[in-house]
């Protein structure tokens, strides 16, 4: 990631901007909600290789800011909210699009399914991503 930190930096221009959005691995909360109640009924589970990219990514920030390549100037955290209309969509799509980076126990499985089937006629389930953004100056 070094490397492809050093060709943006190569082909941005003196002062253009480098924008670092992506989500992060940290438990992200589990929820029913209705336009009544929402109910928090777990948490994802991070897996090793999440974790991993996780790390990776920030050394290679960190390492770009030390080659003098970039200034980081401001940061931030937001929740990107994931909704499903049923707990087992939302388990398809996690056990198929996220099944490398994080999971779901059986425990939080339970008890997801047994809220939402339990919920208002309205109820859905969502997750709670932890998202980055950080803007970066290029200094050349």
């Amino acid at each position: 990631m070094v490397h492809a930190l050093g060709e943006i930096h190569r082909v941005l221009a003196s002062g253009g901007v480098l924008i670092d959005l992506r989500p992060l691995c940290d438990r992200w909360s589990i929820e029913v909600f209705s336009a009544r109640e929402t109910r928090h009924t777990g948490h994802i589970t991070d897996l090793p290789p999440g974790l991993e990219d996780d790390t990776a990514a920030n050394r290679a920030m960190h390492q770009a800011e030390i080659n003098g390549w970039f200034i980081r100037e401001k940061e931030a955290f937001f929740p990107l909210h994931y909704v499903w209309d049923t707990a087992s969509d939302m388990e398809k799509w996690i056990d198929e699009e996220w099944v490398d980076f994080v999971g779901l126990d059986e425990e939080t499985r339970r008890a997801t399914r047994s809220t939402w089937a339990l919920g208002d006629a309205d109820s859905r389930v969502r997750v709670k991503v932890k998202m980055l953004l950080t803007r970066y100056r290029a200094i050349k």
